[in-house]
């Protein structure tokens, strides 16, 4: 019995999520991981993600007994898709360094590229992914936040009205990226409002109050009952090596997913705008699936959204600073026609999941057409990239023509939505600034009711 006690024991589980990170600790730190196969490579850096990934939601879930939830949600988003910056920037440098080459545009469009993917992932599988699975642990578990409705995928996920700052400052961002490739490139006006919007919505959340925080089980419990003095430090270290090892283990990860899927005879473009993102992606999704598997499916979108703010803000209005670096100079990240269509169909998917959530909920019926819209766009995509005959003749349409195409639906759809919702939306811009006057000072705060 002593010894089945000391298992269940909080600490065996973080020793055990440690443990998983150690081979490829040691393989990294040696530099053994250099002389492994591919299969091997990621088959240990995933292993060290998935431990990485339970470590940084406990960071998260126990400082919420000290900070604003959103803030502490807001520091797991950015360390779990720091990867995705990593990648994207190393593209942005390589475009400055060799721009005006076929190799520096190359690089470019591979930077616009990733971008994209990762941001489509969030949503065609993130937003579209967690519903369904909070939907279907609802039905093993207690999960208030789950509405079983009558009538064909009626079921619905219901959301904390809290997150109404989030999509409130997710939709000004996707206004803005509307009018990114206008320019022709990615410049020093995109980066000045798009990084200007998340700093402003970091110092809103920032201002807010420390929550009444949910009753925590295992690990955050166990945190959170210690003193202060000691709580915080915990937590810093958690979210110090949780992200030393997201940094280093998903970059060999993705690229090893890379290399196995060009095996297969899988487009290498492809590769990078898809499983490369999927992969530096999947520490956020792992922990959005611990967090709903504890019947925090708020915490859990909370968490979404934020990822996709400080993607849709910061990576877009940051490529601008790494190009430059590159260039030795000040200049504007260039894209060709392609990845101008590809932000489009990226800003018109982030419009029509913000007019399913502007109400604050979710249904299995939206879940389910946010996946297959996306699911269906890149599958018809690899088809016209692999020639795929259909009835015995080409695609007849090229890959640009469907980007535009699935454009004009997803607008179609949000904008019907929109209208149908506008009311919902005029209170989540209402609540927006009651929320910014409370944090500012001009104002008690107090939210208008719905």
């Amino acid at each position: 019995m002593a010894v089945l006690d000391r298992l269940r024991h909080p600490l065996a589980a973080v020793a055990f999520a440690v443990l998983l990170t150690m081979p490829w600790v040691v393989s990294d730190l040696t530099g053994a991981a250099e002389g492994y196969t591919t299969t091997t490579v990621v088959t240990v850096a995933g292993v060290a993600v998935l431990g990485a990934s339970f470590l940084l939601a406990w960071g998260a879930e126990t400082a919420e007994k000290d900070v604003p939830r959103a803030f502490a949600i807001a520091v797991l988003a950015v360390l779990a898709v720091a990867p995705e910056y990593a990648v994207d920037a190393l593209y942005a440098f390589n475009a400055g360094q060799f721009a005006g080459t076929e190799r520096g545009m190359e690089a470019a469009n591979l930077a616009v590229a990733n971008m994209t993917g990762a941001n489509r992932i969030l949503i065609g599988l993130g937003w579209s992914g967690i519903a369904l699975f909070t939907v279907y642990r609802a039905g093993s578990g207690a999960d208030e936040a789950v509405e079983k409705r009558d009538g064909f995928l009626a079921s619905r996920v219901n959301l904390d009205p809290d997150i109404s700052t989030e999509i409130a400052f997710l939709f000004l961002a996707t206004m803005w990226a509307f009018l990114v490739p206008v320019g022709g490139g990615i410049d020093i006006v995109d980066m000045g409002v798009l990084v200007g919007l998340y700093v402003l919505y970091i110092a809103v959340i920032l201002k807010g109050d420390v929550e009444e925080h949910e009753e925590q089980v295992g690990v955050p419990a166990y945190f959170q009952a210690k003193a202060r003095s000691v709580r915080v430090p915990i937590v810093l270290a958690l979210f110090a090596y949780s992200g030393a090892m997201i940094f280093t283990a998903v970059e060999p990860f993705a690229h090893g997913l890379e290399v196995l899927g060009e095996d297969f005879g899988i487009p290498s473009f492809f590769m990078i705008q898809w499983i490369a993102p999927l992969a530096s992606e999947s520490p956020e999704l792992i922990v959005v699936a611990y967090l709903v598997n504890k019947a925090r499916s708020t915490a859990g979108f909370n968490a979404l959204i934020s990822s996709k703010l400080n993607q849709w803000t910061l990576l877009i209005g940051t490529l601008v600073v790494v190009y430059s670096i590159g260039l030795g100079t000040y200049g504007a990240l260039p894209f060709d026609a392609k990845q101008a269509a590809e932000i489009w169909i990226t800003a018109a998917q982030s419009f029509f999941a913000l007019a399913v959530l502007v109400n604050f909920n979710i249904s299995i019926r939206e879940a389910v057409l946010l996946l297959v819209l996306f699911a269906s766009q890149v599958g018809i995509e690899f088809a016209i990239i692999r020639d795929v005959a259909v009835g015995g003749a080409p695609i007849p349409f090229s890959s640009i023509d469907l980007l535009h195409g699935y454009t004009v639906l997803y607008m179609l759809i949000g904008i019907a939505l929109f209208v149908s919702r506008w009311g919902a939306l005029q209170r989540l811009f209402r609540r927006l600034v009651v929320t910014m006057r409370g944090a500012f000072g001009d104002g008690d705060g107090a939210q208008p009711s719905d």
